[in-house]
């Protein structure tokens, strides 16, 4: 039989970021989570503002949401300490059961699942943007197949993006979290001096809505806010890389990095929208012409930035994978070695059918939109019901005086009730968009 804890268990799983010890500074911490929620959910921003009816019920939204956000990550670097687990799905399965363990790696692969088409997406529709600039003034009718999305999406996907995700360790994505910072950076500053300068051939919309048409419609930027500050499938490897775990420490790092990352988003709706008004496109990019080179450095840069992230969701969708078959053939001998997460037995025929998989679901898909209502909707797990979860299971581990125990408790069903919600709200919005 293979080696077992005491308890007849399986070693905890080591953190994703952490190497044989925790090294990860607390400004590398804040840096990280910066890095991981400023993503492709940047684009949609400006669409989500118009959903929202204006720029004001969007920022109220977002502020209401940035409190939740906050206290979810907190949570989450408690439930980590509590459970002394170092992956969400191990303190979601130490605090909360079995059961609740098995729902949160389904989520997760989901949620990972979809947002690797939600950038492939996104890589596609630079693309073609890149092409109608390279190629000025051709009909639609009459462009050549090798710039059509079907061509040249599954040749990036073949040439670079698979490359990128067989091997066995990302240390060296560490090195593009720089360049995935600066092109959000770079997408919000142009936005914004883009709506003042108004270059000629922008179609500007000065008749913006300034109040959303119904209550109801104010819920509709929920799945744009959680896909784009989404960060928590990360914190708790985060939080477990680093030298100073305490919980005051990690809140400040919580609060500094989603203020930085609200801070880019705001501007990014807010100068969008104003910009285009109601013909603004989910995709912001898709909403300037082709020619301007600010824009084309842009989406240049954030092309590459969404090609370098794609690898990392991808490593952590199939980690879980691997930590599910590990599972199951961990008493069987026969199958050890197939069972290795560091063979390439698992690891690239996983990645192979990742990346396929992922490439069929963008071209099928038209526009982003449509992806965004089921990320946010599985987006709510991690941000919302699973950390309340933690919170409400957590209190049965630590010693807590009632009066704060109690509110806790109730905190975490209002975050349960929340996520909940908002789960479906949104799936329910997508699954009627899609049909």
């Amino acid at each position: 039989m293979p080696p077992q804890t005491p308890e007849g268990k399986r070693p905890s799983e080591k953190p994703l970021l952490a190497a044989t010890a925790p090294s990860l500074s607390s400004l590398g911490a804040a840096f990280i989570l910066l890095k991981s929620a400023l993503g492709a959910g940047l684009l949609s921003f400006p669409w989500a503002f118009h959903r929202a009816g204006g720029v004001l019920p969007a920022l109220l939204v977002e502020l209401v949401s940035l409190v939740f956000l906050i206290t979810g990550l907190v949570i989450l670097g408690y439930a980590a300490a509590s459970s002394g687990q170092t992956t969400y799905q191990g303190v979601v399965r130490g605090l909360c059961g079995p059961t609740m363990g098995k729902l949160c790696e389904a989520c997760f692969i989901a949620n990972l699942l979809m947002i690797s088409v939600a950038f492939l997406r996104v890589i596609g529709d630079q693309l073609g943007k890149l092409c109608d600039s390279l190629l000025p003034g051709t009909l639609l009718a009459t462009q050549p197949w090798y710039v059509d999305q079907r061509f040249t999406l599954p040749l990036l996907s073949a040439l670079v993006i698979l490359p990128l995700s067989s091997p066995r360790e990302i240390a060296f994505q560490k090195y593009t979290s720089i360049l995935g910072t600066l092109a959000a950076c770079y997408l919000a500053l142009v936005i914004t001096v883009q709506y003042y300068l108004q270059p000629q051939g922008l179609v500007h919309e000065p008749r913006a809505p300034l109040s959303p048409s119904s209550w109801t419609s104010v819920f509709s930027v929920f799945p744009t806010i959680c896909f784009g500050f989404q960060c928590h499938e990360a914190a708790i490897s985060v939080y477990c890389s680093m030298r100073e775990q305490s919980l005051s420490r990690w809140a400040l790092v919580s609060v500094l990095s989603l203020l930085a990352c609200c801070l880019i988003y705001s501007l990014t709706g807010a100068y969008g929208f104003l910009t285009f008004g109601t013909q603004v496109s989910a995709d912001i990019l898709m909403s300037y012409p082709g020619n301007d080179m600010a824009i084309v450095v842009a989406r240049v840069l954030f092309a590459v930035s969404v090609v370098t992230v794609y690898p990392i969701v991808l490593f952590l969708g199939r980690s879980v994978m691997q930590d599910f078959w590990m599972r199951s053939c961990w008493g069987t001998w026969d199958f050890r070695v197939l069972a290795d997460p560091s063979g390439p037995w698992v690891r690239i025929p996983l990645t192979v059918l990742w990346v396929t998989a992922t490439l069929a679901m963008a071209l099928a898909l038209p526009n982003l939109s449509e992806v965004i209502g089921i990320i946010g909707g599985l987006s709510s797990f991690f941000i919302f019901i699973f950390p309340g979860l933690c919170l409400i299971c957590a209190m049965d581990v630590e010693p807590i005086r009632p009066r704060a125990k109690c509110f806790l408790v109730v905190w975490g069903v209002v975050s349960v009730l929340i996520g909940t919600f908002i789960f479906g709200q949104s799936t329910l919005a997508a699954v009627l968009e899609l049909s």
